[in-house]
């Protein structure tokens, strides 16, 4: 993630590709987490059918696009205390608001399990996002390590070793490929890092990357066409087939072709771009909150299911994905404002104080189990 310095000098182009990610994201959960999959699958021609099943296809490439920037950016910046604190804060933040929320409004009952999840939010390796994100997170500083090691061959190599792994056999149907966030968002990294470390002419030609991704959006839209059609003679909803994880060929091919466009389009900065750009994530925390926030928000609020049988549907499709962002934001800004600001600003007071009394305490620990103290 990035701090609010970061992101004042910063253009605007990955900016708002950050913005346009999450929407493919908040899109893709108003058609899988509102139950819409099952009336599509039960009139997968119907021109509505075709419709979502196009408007929220590109979730796993969303999530890709937003690991390729962090990856990005990341590669050259150092991994502080204070920015995973920051992080860490923030998803704390909304995991108990909103749980303390649904629970007195009685959406949802109190079990330890629950209180557990929404004060410890990593609870899950395998395919939660922020939890994952938290864990790869704090894997930054030994990824720069290992590529700042490594020579422009070597980095190319692994790249080469890992897409196999993970790209190729997960989307070819004859291997069994277990998906681990963690471990794919590092690849991601692996890439990403490539991509600023050594940014060679093909990199840079923005109207390359512009047809390839053009090319590889219509590759991804055919697929679920061709995918809809064997699942009714398989009785089988594979929609998604080619693009229903994050790893498969045709999410990672347009999250990589689209993120070098973008990393090459000229947009100075812009400060309306930047503010919404910088709660892009507390966006994907607020509306994704939790099982009882999706319930709320897609079946009760939107009625999703609902408005399949209206002839507005598209337009309550757009205009929802467009009110969460934009009512999310408002919310992220305030917290920003109103609870982050105020605390980090006591943290920069007492932080060197409780740093020097971690260091004497972990000085302590390492001596007694004989290990060196080599900062």
């Amino acid at each position: 993630m990035k701090t609010n310095t970061q992101s004042q000098k910063r253009d605007s182009n990955l900016e708002l590709y950050r913005i346009i990610t999450m929407m493919l994201i908040i899109a893709h959960h108003y058609v899988v987490n509102s139950g819409l999959t099952t009336v599509i699958f039960q009139k997968p021609s119907s021109w509505k059918s075709i419709f979502l099943l196009i408007f929220g296809a590109f979730g796993k490439t969303g999530i890709n696009c937003f690991l390729l920037i962090t990856g990005y950016f990341m590669c050259k910046s150092q991994i502080t205390c204070k920015k995973f604190v920051k992080l860490f804060l923030e998803v704390i933040f909304y995991n108990i608001l909103f749980y303390t929320i649904f629970l007195v409004a009685g959406y949802t009952s109190f079990t330890i399990t629950s209180f557990v999840k929404s004060i410890f939010p990593i609870n899950n390796i395998a395919q939660n996002f922020t939890g994952c994100y938290l864990v790869f997170f704090l894997f930054i500083p030994f990824l720069n390590k290992l590529i700042h090691s490594l020579n422009q061959k070597q980095h190319l190599y692994l790249i080469l070793l890992c897409s196999f792994t993970y790209i190729f056999m997960g989307t070819m149907p004859l291997f069994n490929v277990t998906m681990n966030y963690v471990s794919w968002y590092i690849v991601l990294y692996f890439i990403a890092s490539y991509i600023r470390l050594y940014p060679t002419k093909i990199f840079n030609n923005t109207k390359l990357w512009g047809i390839l991704s053009i090319i590889s959006i219509l590759l991804l839209i055919t697929s679920i066409f061709g995918c809809t059609w064997i699942g009714t003679k398989l009785n089988k909803f594979m929609s998604y087939r080619f693009a229903e994880d994050s790893n498969t060929f045709l999410a990672v091919s347009t999250a990589i072709t689209s993120f070098l466009f973008f990393k090459n389009i000229k947009i100075k900065y812009n400060k309306i771009i930047n503010l919404f750009a910088a709660s892009t994530f507390g966006v994907l925390l607020i509306h994704a909150a939790n099982n009882s926030m999706r319930k709320w928000l897609w079946k009760d609020v939107l009625n999703n299911v609902g408005m399949y049988h209206s002839k507005y549907m598209p337009l309550h499709a757009i205009g929802s994905i467009l009110g969460i962002f934009i009512i999310c934001t408002i919310i992220d800004i305030l917290r920003i404002k109103y609870i982050e600001t105020p605390f980090f600003s006591f943290w920069d007071k007492h932080y060197e104080k409780i740093k020097n009394k971690f260091l004497k305490f972990e000085n302590k620990i390492l001596s007694k189990i004989g290990i060196p103290n080599n900062n």
